[in-house]
C-alpha cells in the first residue's frame, strides 16, 4: 500500500472517531435535556427558613428550585433574574405582600406563572392574588406529592385550587356576594395573622402559646403589633373585625 493510501485511511479512520465521539456527546445530552425540561423551574417565597428547607425536602427532584426569597422585594428581583416556570408564592410577606410581588413581575414577566402557598385559607387571601395574577392557591396543609403535581399543572397552564376554595374563586368571578380584598391584612406577617385568627376564636394568649409553639411573650408582643397595625385598642375590638371579615 502506497504512503499516500495510507495517510488517506488514517485521515478517514481519525474523522470516523471524532464523528462517533461528537454523537456520543450528543447521545448524552439529549437523555439529559427531557429530564431536565420535564421538571419546573420554580421559585420558592415564604419569608419562614425552616418552612422552605420543608418544602425543598418534600418536592425532592420532582422539581428544580432554582432560587429562594424571603420578603416581597427580594421575590421580585429573583424572580425577574431567574423567570422561573412557577413562583411558589406566599401570601403574607415582609415589604409588601404577595400581591405586591404579582402586581410588580406581571407587566415585566407576564410568562411566569403563581401558585399561592399559604397557612390562610380566608376568601380574602384567595381571592386577592387570584385577582392579582396568580394561577391557583393552596394550603400549607397539602402533602408533598400533591404540590409537586400542582406546580406541574401550574406550569402546564391549568389553574389550582385546594378544593374547599375554588368556591371562593367562583363565587368572585360569578359576580356573587364574595368578600371584599382589605388592604390591612397584607400588614400583618403571617404568624401576627395566626395569633389574630386564634385571638378572634376566643384561645387565650398561654392556649395560642401553646398551640403555636411560642412563648406567652411573644404572643403578648404579636398582639400588640396587630392591635397597633390595625388601630384597634383591645382583643375584643380585634374579634369583632376578625368577624366582620370572615376571618374565623
Amino acid at each position: 500500500m502506497s504512503e499516500r493510501s495510507e495517510r488517506t485511511m488514517r485521515q478517514s479512520s481519525e474523522r470516523s472517531e471524532r464523528t462517533m465521539g461528537q454523537s456520543s456527546e450528543q447521545s448524552g445530552q439529549r437523555s439529559e435535556g427531557p429530564a431536565r425540561l420535564g421538571r419546573p423551574r420554580v421559585v420558592l417565597v415564604d419569608d419562614h427558613r425552616m418552612f422552605r428547607t420543608g418544602v425543598r425536602a418534600e418536592l425532592g427532584d420532582a422539581v428544580d428550585i432554582v432560587a429562594e426569597a424571603e420578603d416581597a422585594p427580594t421575590a421580585v428581583a429573583a424572580v425577574l433574574k431567574h423567570r422561573p416556570d412557577v413562583v411558589l408564592l406566599d401570601v403574607h410577606l415582609p415589604g409588601g405582600g404577595g400581591t405586591t410581588v404579582l402586581r410588580e413581575v406581571g407587566p415585566k414577566a407576564p410568562e411566569v406563572r403563581f401558585l399561592a402557598l399559604s397557612v390562610s385559607d380566608a376568601a380574602e387571601d384567595v381571592i386577592g392574588v387570584i385577582r392579582a395574577g396568580a394561577r391557583g392557591y393552596v394550603t400549607k396543609s397539602i402533602t408533598g406529592p400533591e404540590l409537586a403535581r400542582a406546580i406541574r399543572r401550574v406550569a402546564e397552564g391549568d389553574a389550582v385550587f385546594s378544593p374547599r376554595l375554588a368556591g371562593f374563586v367562583l363565587d368572585a368571578f360569578a359576580g356573587h356576594d364574595a368578600p371584599a380584598v382589605d388592604g390591612d391584612l397584607d400588614r400583618l406577617t403571617q404568624r401576627e395573622r395566626e395569633v389574630l385568627r386564634l385571638i378572634a376564636r376566643g384561645y387565650t394568649y398561654r392556649e395560642i402559646a401553646k398551640e403555636l409553639f411560642i412563648s406567652v411573650k411573644t404572643v403578648e408582643t404579636h398582639v400588640s403589633a396587630v392591635l397597633r397595625k390595625l388601630q384597634l385598642s383591645n382583643r375584643y375590638e380585634l374579634t369583632r373585625w376578625a368577624t366582620d371579615r370572615r376571618l374565623i
